[in-house]
């Protein structure tokens, strides 16, 4: 049943990598989902409160991180959301690899924009989709999160 959860989770992710793409946005209700499947996981897990608390407070410190980052102007506000619900699976001892695989998949994404971008003489105006969409950064670092919070439900045998 945890893998039919964290299936879902990262389903749920590629849907919201995908709707950044395209619209620059990321829907409340879909990192809601994102978030409440963690609690879900974590009731299946049985892992305690104490685990669960870590979890929260890592979730928490995040939102005041990225919160920072989007009052200086440099993410969205969706971003903000979806990085307090990735970290709030990543918990305290998967955070900076996480934050490591966010970072390099937001290089990633930038880099890839700057080499797709149409090279142009005359001025560019302003457009609804610009900068990078961080999103899908978050959802590479949501899905290892995903998965190897609870390294148990994955067997290669």
């Amino acid at each position: 049943m945890l893998t039919l959860v964290q299936s879902v989770a990262t389903a749920l992710l590629a849907s919201l990598a995908a709707q950044d793409l395209r619209d620059r946005r990321l829907s409340n209700r879909g990192v809601l989902a994102f978030a409440a499947l963690y609690f879900v996981a974590a009731a299946l897990a049985r892992d305690g409160f104490a685990p669960l608390a870590g979890h929260v407070a890592t979730g928490a410190a995040m939102l005041l991180l990225f919160g920072g980052m989007r009052h200086a102007g440099w993410i969205g506000g969706g971003d903000v959301k979806l990085a307090a619900a990735v970290f709030l699976w990543a918990g305290p001892t998967l955070a900076f690899p996480v934050l490591t695989g966010v970072g390099a998949g937001g290089v990633l994404c930038g880099v890839t924009l700057l080499a797709l971008r149409p090279r142009r003489a005359a001025p560019v105006r302003a457009v609804a989709t610009r900068g990078v969409p961080y999103g899908v950064a978050l959802a590479l670092g949501g899905t290892l999160a995903v998965w190897a919070s609870f390294p148990h439900t994955v067997s290669l045998t």
